[in-house]
């Protein structure tokens, strides 16, 4: 591992830390977010190389299937990758374009995305949160994110969340960047439109691809009949 690379970890691992101690702090929406019929948000986003992008390129040509991953040390995100290696041919047959959303800068997107065999799709990366905020995207409650965990996790105990840290990363899967965001999944149209506002209401809250793929199949036929 770069240096680089590792500094980049460890500020991660320390915002994670941070997030912990201070616990989930936008919780609720102060203004109503994007939902199914409004124009989906546009953002110049990095890729993995370094290249900036426009997220609405992905819906130019074909729907878009834009999937907002949790976290980098996140278990559920693991689960996400093994699901969406499963699912993938299916929504290529359907006709969309996939893109994830992750919170890491390139470089460690970019490792992620390997080490975890991500399907061979764009992941952009929004280390500032900048995108997950636009499309309503909430932190989650303890409740929400640590359901399974024992009452110290619940509590937010100080000792056990730095334990917890420390194990992940002699464990080689260190926790990082924000603690407590939770995931999302959406179809956006060829005009723009979004047709699945899909928001986790807990970590592994995963939605049913069918629902995902009948989305998709909307949105093309609702462009073929415009």
């Amino acid at each position: 591992m770069t240096s680089e690379m590792e500094k980049l970890i460890q500020a991660a691992e320390q915002e994670w830390k941070e997030g912990w101690k201070r616990g989930p702090q936008r919780v609720r929406w102060t203004e109503l977010p994007p939902q199914a019929g409004d124009q989906a948000k546009d953002f110049a986003l990095l890729d993995t190389a370094g290249q900036s992008v426009n997220l609405s390129d992905y819906w130019q040509d074909k729907p878009a299937l834009i999937i907002f991953w949790r976290h980098y040390g996140c278990s559920c995100g693991i689960d996400r990758a093994a699901r969406l290696q499963k699912e993938f041919d299916d929504y290529v047959v359907a006709g969309a374009n996939i893109v994830i959303i992750g919170q890491g800068e390139p470089e460690r997107t970019a490792a992620y995305a390997e080490k975890y065999s991500l399907p061979p799709v764009p992941v952009l990366c929004d280390p500032n949160y900048e995108v997950y905020t636009a499309y309503g995207l909430v932190e989650g409650k303890p409740s929400q994110i640590l359901f399974d965990a024992p009452e110290e996790f619940l509590d937010l105990n100080h000792d056990a969340g730095m334990d917890l840290a420390e194990a992940r990363r002699a464990d080689d899967r260190p926790l990082v960047d924000n603690t407590w965001l939770l995931p999302g999944e959406f179809v956006v149209d060829q005009n723009g439109d979004i047709r699945l506002a899909y928001r986790y209401n807990y970590c592994e809250d995963f939605p049913d691809h069918r629902v995902l793929l009948a989305a998709i199949r909307e949105s093309n036929q609702a462009v073929n009949r415009g």
